[in-house]
């Protein structure tokens, strides 16, 4: 496909990273699984759509050492879940105690990941035929304790265009109707703005210039057990495939009930 065929659509999937950075290694006692939970996984995956789409962003840091979605003014300790975390969204430590990030390492992790991935968006922003973002991410089945909605059923997908700030409301719907479509699942299950309204980079680059919507996609529709191996932490490879061909397909919908 060339690049005037493409979907003028921005990707951006700042959680599916794994990687731990080689300036941090020797401090971290984060487990496997611990960082599995804490991250997005699978979504680089389940999100591809650089042959698609006019620009795909995807981070490889893991969100448990710089999450790319939080103000970089978010530190510890008063944010043990900001942009430089002491404790995964679980309350897991993420470090050897005593071994926090000190205030020259955290500024290394910030120009080494954070500001490149945000200077990024905006160098896209910046390119023509891009016309809608969508920030990508998945969330868990239940609530995690930190979450404002802790311990509540999640819907299968939630879109969040800060009830509107982000992100004219026609588009989210449209948006929304393209899922249920593609999935085929009830109105009930695709819901604007509940929990999540929108992160920081959606309430940063909203309608600034383009409109940003965040997409979450509910976990159980891989972690489940019938596709999820716990002890490998690893998903049926045909499962992933499945879930990118609908995504895949709601872009290709939306793009056209848009008339984009």
């Amino acid at each position: 496909m060339s690049s005037s065929q493409k979907l003028p659509f921005l990707i951006s999937i700042p959680h599916g990273g794994t990687r731990v950075p080689h300036e941090i290694v020797e401090e971290v006692c984060i487990t496997p699984g611990d960082l599995f939970d804490d991250s997005d996984a699978f979504t680089r995956d389940i999100f591809a759509a650089a042959n698609l789409v006019r620009k795909q962003l995807s981070a490889d840091v893991a969100r448990a050492f710089v999450d790319l979605n939080r103000p970089a003014d978010q530190l510890p300790p008063e944010y043990p879940d900001g942009v430089i975390k002491s404790e995964t969204c679980w309350g897991k430590p993420v470090y050897n105690a005593g071994r926090n990030p000190s205030p020259e390492k955290i500024g290394t992790l910030l120009r080494g990941y954070y500001y490149p991935y945000h200077e990024a968006i905006r160098s896209s922003l910046s390119q023509p035929g891009i016309m809608l973002a969508l920030d990508c991410h998945s969330m868990a089945e239940k609530a995690p304790p930190t979450a404002p909605d802790q311990g509540n059923q999640r819907p299968l997908v939630n879109l969040g265009d800060l009830s509107g700030k982000a992100c004219d409301p026609v588009l989210t719907d449209c948006l929304k109707n393209s899922f249920i479509k593609t999935l085929r699942c009830s109105p009930e299950e695709v819901v604007v703005n509940s929990p999540f309204k929108g992160g920081y980079i959606t309430r940063t680059y909203g309608n600034n210039p383009i409109p940003w919507i965040q997409v979450e996609l509910n976990r159980s529709l891989y972690l489940s057990d019938r596709w999820f191996d716990r002890e490998n932490l690893s998903v049926n490879p045909d499962r992933l495939e499945e879930l990118n061909q609908s995504f895949r397909e709601v872009l290709i919908e939306f793009s056209r009930s848009m008339d984009f």
